[in-house]
């Protein structure tokens, strides 16, 4: 090709008339022509630019929902768009920070005698708790990795175990029917057990710190195999109501930031409750089997546990609204065993946005991701799959594991994610959005001698925490 033909070639580019917007919907700077083979990096540089910004700040762009990750040509194909009308293109920032991936084993903590069932770092990453089938949880040190306490009163194996998001309490459900409250400092019991279920303790969610006018935690609500809820007032140990509706077990339960209680059960249904007045609100239908895990857009930020300096100066309201986006709305979403998975508005809607499917086995786990715009889904087909976590759009699926996938969980960043497996193994995957390696595996962390049940990462991002059947738990980091 002579150079005179190359000059045509790249003179012939497409061109389209866009218009930037900020989440809120303000307009930003003048309708611009800009050329079709523009990616969103350099995207950024024009925006970046236009807001005269002295450093350049990071960001994602959207057209009709959709994020730009190639071109803006191929968003112009994908979504049939006339070239002859202004693009509106929604710009919203990235994380600033980043998280670096966890690249080795830094300690195997022994201790537990039985398998590891379940793992929570405290909101502020100083210590973790872990809950096993020899009836204890310990409580662990970070940047020692030393056991500081072994919390003591169970009477069977611990299910599931939370700090509250002022870091004062911790809560732990187990199979012997009762919830416990203890002192993370001391791992000493707080109170008397908490009774009441008549089966055992599947789930327990804490009332999100900005709702709390003395920013002072006292209020949980606990699931169970009974087909109840109870929630609790922690200090006096008093069950405050029981929300009872589902006809089998509850599986999996959340406390939203709008201060309703979502309760997915075996019954196939998920549930909404009003738990200041102890009622249903609605019930949310659609499964086909089982429901096994609820998660909401929101939940990282609930955690309260801020990654950076500059979003500890955030008040718990301030965060909680930056994760609800531009349009305000909390999003749920259910994971069933019928190899499908729902998205929900439950605080607008009894019907749900979308059906997504693609997995072919039950679907375990499900979390969206720190920054609420993506979900990832963890199955015992082996896989954990990617999707648009406002429109439920599928994305990619990770495969690597040749075993079950229990659990996942994300950098606080949105960009990078770890899932845990019955293959032994714990897996890091590259899911920035945009990036050339976008759903590859990027480092494989073997070790564990057995099923992997539990992780979690710190929300400052420095340790993955792993709990394994073989009873050893292992911090992993850069």
């Amino acid at each position: 090709m002579s150079e005179m033909e190359g000059a045509e070639v790249a003179e012939d580019v497409g061109k389209i008339f866009a218009q930037f917007k900020s989440a809120t919907g303000d307009l930003t700077g003048p309708q611009l022509e800009v050329p079709l083979n523009l990616t969103s990096r350099q995207l950024n540089g024009v925006l970046n630019e236009l807001m005269g910004n002295e450093r350049a700040e990071p960001y994602s762009f959207f057209i009709d929902d959709q994020e730009v990750a190639g071109t803006l040509q191929s968003m112009v194909d994908d979504l049939k768009l006339s070239t002859e009308v202004v693009v509106s293109i929604t710009y919203q920032p990235q994380a600033t920070f980043r998280v670096s991936e966890v690249t080795r084993c830094s300690g195997t903590l022994p201790g537990h005698t039985e398998a590891i069932l379940c793992c929570a770092f405290s909101p502020d990453c100083k210590l973790l708790m872990t809950g096993s089938g020899d009836a204890t949880l310990r409580l662990w040190e970070i940047s020692t990795e030393t056991a500081t306490g072994t919390c003591k009163g169970h009477k069977n194996w611990v299910l599931c175990c939370a700090f509250s998001p002022d870091g004062a309490m911790a809560a732990s459900g187990s199979m012997d029917k009762d919830c416990r409250i203890w002192d993370p400092k001391s791992a000493q019991q707080m109170g008397k057990p908490l009774t009441g279920h008549s089966k055992w303790i599947t789930s327990l969610a804490w009332e999100p710190i900005h709702l709390l006018p003395d920013g002072q935690c006292r209020r949980l609500v606990t699931a169970s195999k009974d087909g109840t809820l109870r929630v609790w007032d922690a200090p006096t140990s008093r069950t405050l109501f029981v929300l009872s509706g589902h006809t089998s077990s509850v599986t999996s339960v959340r406390w939203s930031g709008q201060g309703l209680v979502m309760s997915g059960s075996e019954d196939r249904t998920i549930k909404v409750w009003d738990p200041v007045k102890g009622i249903l609100c609605r019930s949310l239908e659609g499964h086909a089997h089982w429901v096994n895990h609820v998660a909401l857009s929101t939940d990282h930020a609930m955690r309260n546990a801020p990654p950076n300096a500059k979003e500890r100066l955030l008040s718990p309201q301030q965060r909680y609204e930056t994760a609800l986006g531009a349009d305000g709305i909390e999003r749920m979403v259910s994971a069933s065993d019928d190899h499908t998975m729902y998205l929900w508005e439950p605080s607008r809607s009894k019907k749900p946005i979308v059906r997504m499917t693609g997995h072919v086995q039950p679907i375990n786990h499900v979390s969206f991701s720190p920054n609420g715009r993506m979900i990832a889904s963890a199955s015992f087909d082996k896989s954990v799959r990617l999707w648009n976590g406002v429109t439920g759009k599928y994305l990619a699926t990770l495969r690597g594991h040749v075993g079950a996938v229990y659990q996942v969980a994300w950098s606080s960043d949105s960009r990078l994610l770890v899932s845990a497996s019955k293959d032994s193994t714990l897996k890091l995957w590259d899911v920035e959005v945009g990036s050339k390696t976008f759903g590859k595996l990027r480092i494989d962390l073997p070790g564990h001698a057995d099923e992997v049940f539990a992780c979690d990462w710190s929300a400052d991002g420095a340790k993955v925490a792993s709990g394994s059947k073989d009873c050893s738990l292992k911090l992993w980091r850069h």
